[in-house]
């Protein structure tokens, strides 16, 4: 199937799993997640309607987004784990960053961002790690609080929510528990900090469906849309 016929089949199936919780499909962004996939492949999502993608490493990001300055719309989300010393190609290259996880690294996203325009922001995600897994990234639980304190201050970052990768499950209904509890999470530090996080950024191409039940605000969608990974090689990239 085609770029296009695989979005026009996702967002029936976001639609159908939003109706299913007694929810509306406009609350829910789906993020193309174009990881090893070339330039053509993400205008080619744009041209069918899409208009938040995201990548996963800021060298890879580098070199395809000089060839897509011209989708006007456009909305590039960080999703990988960033080193702090990346911090400011990274501030410049997204308008998005959905996995901080440590204070370093926030400082130095919004040290990035004093060069902007007054009053522009970089919109960020705090990144719980959920699950204990060694290999994958994320503020563990006990710190969420204390790194949620220091990020709301940072007057350069706009802290708008959590995001997670849970365990991965064979059943997708099996993830549900950890897309709870990431929600309970964010209800807890909007009621601590008074302040309002609205986004949720969890479930992926195998489990969003069960990440919308939970409250997912937005579904970050890679393989389902646009095919499985291309060699890493075949855009410059080292496998």
């Amino acid at each position: 199937m085609s770029i296009r016929e695989n979005l026009a089949r996702l967002r029936e199936k976001i639609e159908a799993a939003a109706a299913k919780s007694g929810r509306h499909a406009d609350e829910i962004t789906l993020i193309g997640i174009s990881k090893t996939h070339p330039s053509e492949a993400i205008r080619e999502a744009y041209a069918a309607g899409l208009r938040h993608f995201g990548e996963n490493r800021v060298q890879e990001w580098e070199t395809k987004r000089p060839r897509l300055d011209d989708l006007g719309g456009a909305t590039w989300h960080l999703v990988g784990h960033l080193q702090s010393n990346k911090a400011g190609k990274a501030a410049r290259l997204f308008h998005s960053v959905d996995s901080v996880d440590d204070w370093e690294l926030a400082q130095r996203l919004n040290r990035a961002c004093e060069g902007k325009t007054a009053g522009e922001t970089l919109r960020v995600l705090v990144e719980v790690h959920l699950g204990g897994e060694e290999t994958k990234t994320g503020v563990d639980e006990k710190g969420l609080d204390e790194l949620a304190d220091k990020v709301v201050t940072l007057e350069r970052l706009q802290f708008c929510g959590l995001m997670c990768i849970p365990p991965y499950q064979e059943r997708p209904e099996d993830a549900r528990p950890y897309f709870a509890h990431l929600r309970q999470l964010r209800d807890t530090l909007e009621r601590r900090l008074g302040t309002k996080l609205p986004v949720l950024s969890m479930g992926m191409s195998h489990d969003f469906e069960a990440a919308i039940a939970e409250g997912a605000t937005e579904v970050r969608v890679g393989t389902a849309l646009f095919g499985s990974r291309a060699p890493a090689n075949a855009i410059g990239q080292r496998p």
